[in-house]
């Protein structure tokens, strides 16, 4: 019988959504190799291999939901494989020869490449066998997340967590300058009221240097101005979800766009690229030297483990044309099954408990992630997760208020082309205006050759 893979530790844990360091793409890369030796199911081992992706305090929540889940159901082994810095090209490997993990861990972004090659289990299988679980799920659920993970009629993964963004802002700050927040996705602030909050809260010296950032961003600067150009009234694509055009050239979304790169390009109330390769974002808001920052939940825990530091959370601001509330992306992460996995049944109840309200306690309880279901997100043990905030609502509205970026198996070309055109815009080197032109005609016709 083959050796087990211990369980992935703190120790053996790198990279998230907000990328590598050298140290950790080598770990990495080794991990994989080994993986991809011997790691994944084989021989007589029966056990559930599941994929992930997580930073080390992400990881001990999944190691948790896993305890909880073989307590409750002994007869089923769950081993885990951890995700080098590419998943995607990672989970292909695996299944082109032959060893793919029972279970996957789903991207927003990435999973329709994996669906339309055959990949994924069209979970309907199991959930047109339990009618009764199905509508329960449903009617606890959010159907912006739901639905996002439904390609070509089937679902090819249920989520599992929110991760959508918002801003985090430094309260002390705020009440220095007299400044009030909303606390609702429905009752947002507008472009011109951020604006002048961004302003009165930068802060420079007599020389000119800047003390204190009115806004940063930890994200990728482009999804953000994207958002910011979905709450001015147009999305990115349409439709979200196997999208035929993009509407960077519609001039609602460029105007939205604009006053996001004009946020540092004009006003100078936030980091230019060239500033943020020095400092990142987050360490701006720990130390006070930013009174606002754009970015997700997975950031939370590394600023309530900061001594002295006051912050809370709030929505993205509207533009003329967008509103009345804000919305947000929507940051989903999802369970999937692999459809050569020979452990279905097995694989289908560990799937049903993670993203099921036994699972979805455990997440909500740890403060790591933000549950997908409302019975979780209304109870003590989110709050009781998060103590310090006071205005949870931002979290528990979030789903309800998120829209898809993308969902296309051909992103990465996509992204590719998106990446080198707003690039120009956040540098100043062109304006939103010029996307409507040869980046959108090059998307647009990317989009329709795949129809």
């Amino acid at each position: 019988m083959p050796q087990q893979p211990r369980p992935a530790d703190s120790r053996e844990i790198d990279g998230a959504r907000g990328g590598f360091d050298r140290r950790s793409l080598l770990r990495s890369a080794l991990s994989a190799a080994m993986l991809a030796a011997g790691g994944c199911a084989g021989g007589d081992d029966d056990a559930v291999t599941f994929f992930f992706q997580a930073r080390p305090e992400e990881a001990r929540t999944r190691l948790r939901i896993i305890d909880e889940f073989q307590r409750r159901r002994p007869d089923i082994r769950i081993r885990t494989i951890m995700s080098g810095p590419d998943p995607l090209q990672q989970m292909l490997t695996y299944c082109a020869g032959g060893k793919c993990p029972d279970v996957l861990m789903a991207w927003e972004l990435l999973y329709a490449g994996l669906a339309d090659r055959g990949v994924l289990v069209d979970l309907r299988e199991f959930l047109d066998r339990e009618p009764d679980y199905a509508a329960r799920l449903r009617a606890d659920g959010y159907a912006t997340l739901r639905d996002t993970f439904v390609w070509g009629g089937g679902q090819y993964a249920l989520p599992e967590q929110w991760s959508g963004v918002f801003l985090y802002y430094n309260r002390k700050l705020f009440a220095e300058a007299g400044i009030q927040p909303p606390v609702r996705w429905s009752q947002a602030w507008t472009f011109d009221e951020f604006l002048t909050a961004a302003r009165a809260l930068t802060h420079r010296d007599t020389d000119g240097r800047t003390r204190q950032w009115g806004f940063v961003d930890a994200w990728v600067p482009y999804f953000s101005a994207a958002c910011f150009g979905m709450n001015n009234g147009t999305e990115w694509f349409s439709p979200p979800v196997r999208p035929e055009h993009t509407n960077l050239g519609d001039p609602a979304f460029a105007a939205g766009l604009q006053f996001y790169a004009d946020l540092a390009v004009r006003h100078r109330v936030a980091p230019s690229v060239g500033d943020r390769q020095s400092v990142s974002a987050q360490d701006l808001f720990r130390s006070g030297r930013a009174a606002m920052l754009l970015g997700g939940h997975w950031l939370y825990s590394e600023f309530t483990d900061r001594d002295g530091l006051d912050f809370d959370v709030t929505v993205l601001p509207v533009g003329p044309q967008g509103g009345p509330g804000a919305i947000t992306d929507i940051g989903s992460t999802g369970l999937a099954i692999a459809a050569s996995s020979p452990r279905r049944e097995q694989a289908w109840e560990f799937v049903k408990f993670a993203t099921g309200p036994e699972g979805q306690a455990i997440i909500a309880e740890s403060g790591l992630f933000v549950p997908v279901l409302r019975s979780a997100m209304r109870s003590p043990g989110f709050a009781t997760a998060h103590p310090t905030l006071r205005n949870l609502e931002v979290f528990i509205e979030g789903p309800e208020n998120s829209r898809p970026l993308a969902v296309t198996p051909l992103w990465g070309k996509v992204e590719a082309l998106l990446e080198r055109g707003c690039n120009r815009v956040l540098r100043g080197a062109a304006t939103a205006d010029s996307l409507g032109g040869r980046t959108s005609d090059d998307i647009d016709q990317l989009l329709r050759a795949s129809i």
